[in-house]
């Protein structure tokens, strides 16, 4: 046993002393790096039209990721210089593992509190409440607002959208603008928080933005959601509506869930503010939690002669479609980075535009293609920015994708809940409006927090 502790600990400096120079070679005007990008590209078309194929976004991506890495891997190999690929991609595999692990923890506590009935308990209430349409159209708009900076804007739009179709089934018109609003006002919500959205979780767990510095773009966040609302509430009937007088109880220990899942989030932010470790290390330790919880929930639940809680289920119903799908971008958009692409992007719009402006062009591309491939794109590319331009760009491809129905998971999500009542066509007769309030966020982030345009990271 001796000897193997002895024979473990030499392992890394054998590795060490033997890795070679690391070397990277320019690809972007090689026929491999052409292969590549065109594949990318028809992955992302498949990826922008699974609504109509139902050929889920994960499966192109993941097989475009595996085919560029191994046509790096032909290259170097080929030139004799294996290692650095291999060290190129670990890099990129690690950083899938942290938002992984943390996401994972995150989509499990949601699912927990779905099944425990803290998500239907709260649509019943404010069902029951005997709100005009124009109150139901703010209060779930504010309430997606302060929502998705805890949980995420995509469960968040499911759960006002849920309230809005109970109550306004019988008015499409209502339907239509309510989740128009309920979109942007997700998207805007989760832009000032980093757990709020993908895109701020990754810009916090580089290290980029300190947690409570994202706060900053409280002000400007709402600005782009009141904008617009402003604008719609006035093409809203104030009627009554109407719902059920149906009651849903909190399961047992449904209350403790939530409070464990605040909790969690706490020792995140603590592993890495004041421990200065991965916040995926602090979320990993607050799935604990809940497992701990879960035992002593199914304890009591089959004292019941109830089917007893069970956690390794919510842990299977997490989002893995979801999941998969950010390897496959991650993975991809490394590849193309390794290549040369991310740099050449970088000069094009950082150091040719200047990057006041490259960053409002990535919030309104972000609309096109998923803000999670462009996110970590510009991260990859790593521009020399002040913290005011990190927050610009935060702001920009949280909120750009509300400019599209299909711009952000909310709006796809509402466009399949909606059973037709919310199209691409709906929310596009309000892009204008939603512009608006794009361009009034980005105003109110240049004069609010001017003093940080001066701040280096």
């Amino acid at each position: 046993m001796i000897k193997l502790l002895k024979l473990l600990a030499l392992l890394p400096m054998s590795a060490v002393a033997t890795s070679e120079p690391l070397t990277t070679l320019d690809l972007t005007e090689h026929w491999v790096g052409y292969t590549a990008l065109v594949l990318f590209v028809l992955a992302y078309i498949f990826v922008m039209i699974e609504e109509f194929t139902h050929f889920r976004k994960s499966k192109p991506v993941i097989l475009v990721a595996g085919v560029i890495w191994g046509l790096i891997g032909w290259v170097y190999a080929s030139q004799g210089l294996p290692h650095s690929a291999e060290v190129a991609l670990r890099h990129n595999i690690l950083e899938y593992s942290e938002l992984f692990l943390f996401l994972l923890v995150a989509m499990t506590y949601i699912e927990a509190m779905r099944e425990r009935q803290i998500f239907a308990a709260l649509k019943v209430w404010l069902v029951n409440k005997g709100l005009t349409f124009r109150q139901l159209f703010w209060l779930t708009g504010f309430l997606a607002f302060f929502i998705s900076p805890i949980a995420d804007n995509l469960t968040t739009a499911l759960i006002m959208g849920a309230v809005v179709l109970a109550v306004g089934a019988g008015n499409p018109r209502f339907v239509s603008i309510a989740f128009v609003n309920i979109v942007v006002a997700a998207n805007a919500g989760g832009a000032f928080s980093p757990f709020g959205d993908i895109t701020t979780l990754m810009v916090w767990q580089k290290g980029i933005v300190e947690f409570s510095q994202f706060f900053g773009l409280l002000g400007p966040s709402l600005i782009n959601f009141i904008v617009p609302a402003a604008i719609m509430h006035f093409y809203i009937k104030d009627e009554v509506a109407t719902g059920g007088k149906s009651k849903v109880d909190i399961k047992l220990g449904g209350i403790t869930i939530v409070v464990l899942f605040i909790t969690t989030i706490a020792t995140a932010v603590s592993f890495h503010n004041f421990l200065h470790l991965p916040p995926a290390m602090g979320m990993m330790t607050g799935l604990s939690y809940l497992m701990i919880a879960a035992y002593f929930i199914r304890k009591s639940e089959r004292k019941l002669q109830k089917e007893g809680f069970d956690v390794f289920r919510k842990v299977a119903n997490a989002e893995w479609d979801t999941l998969l799908f950010f390897f496959g971008v991650i993975v991809s958009v490394g590849g193309l980075g390794f290549m040369g692409y991310l740099a050449l992007t970088s000069e094009a719009m950082y150091i040719s535009i200047g990057a006041t402006y490259a960053n409002i062009l990535v919030g309104v591309l972000s609309a096109i293609v998923d803000n999670i491939p462009v996110m970590f794109a510009v991260l990859s590319m790593n521009p020399d920015m002040s913290l005011g331009q990190w927050l610009l760009v935060t702001l920009t491809t949280g909120v750009g994708g509300s400019l599209l129905s299909v711009g952000s998971a909310a709006g796809v999500a509402l466009m399949g809940q909606s059973k037709g009542l919310y199209t691409f066509g709906s929310h596009l007769r309000w892009t204008g409006v939603i512009a608006l309030g794009y361009g009034a966020s980005i105003g109110a982030h240049l004069l609010m927090n001017s003093a940080l345009f001066d701040v280096p990271v």
